[in-house]
């Protein structure tokens, strides 16, 4: 978002992405002056030496994987981009380059934080594919029409009837009963 003139302004996620680049390349490539002190710099200092450096990559990748996941298509997903960057960063870690890779659940902070706190499970309909969903529905449809036949009605009525006349429950009760007992 430009804030010149103090108007408001849409920036485009090709525009930001490239401004990330061009940043963090002219961060890497370009003369590196002295870093501040971070206990006595100023905060301006601390975000330009410290954080950004850092966080921009970080923030590049995960538009990069929201597109991967078409965040910007769809309205609902089953990614988070708060795990997504707490992942990546967790790895890119200076003090961890020599381990191997770590998966957001599998992190002890995030762990713990789970423990405490724990998640309600992501809905089906997010984790289902497209197609996945589709043949769940027709399947639904399929058997919904099945039942609303007129002899398969009355098929499920005999049933029913079957059932309460023999009391069934009773008889497999026993059948297991004595399938246990030998």
């Amino acid at each position: 978002v430009s804030l010149e003139a103090g108007i408001l302004q849409p920036l485009h996620m090709e525009q930001f992405y490239s401004a990330l680049v061009v940043d963090t390349i002219d961060q890497q490539t370009g003369p590196s002056p002295e870093p501040p002190d971070p206990k006595t710099c100023s905060p301006r200092e601390y975000l330009e030496f410290y954080i950004f450096p850092v966080l921009l990559p970080g923030l590049a990748e995960l538009l990069h994987q929201a597109k991967k996941e078409k965040c910007f298509e769809e309205k609902r997903t089953k990614f988070i981009a708060s795990d997504f960057l707490t992942e990546w960063l967790y790895n890119k870690n200076p003090k961890r380059k020599d381990e191997s890779f770590t998966e957001f659940f599998s992190i002890p902070f995030v762990k713990d934080w789970l423990k405490d706190h724990p998640r309600p499970p992501i809905p089906l309909s997010l984790l289902l594919s497209e197609e996945e969903a589709s043949i769940i529905i027709q399947s639904f449809w399929r058997g919904y029409r099945v039942r609303c036949d007129s002899e398969i009605q009355e098929l499920r009525k005999w049933q029913k009837k079957l059932k309460e006349e023999r009391n069934i429950n009773k008889v497999v009760k026993e059948f297991w009963n004595k399938q246990e007992a030998k």
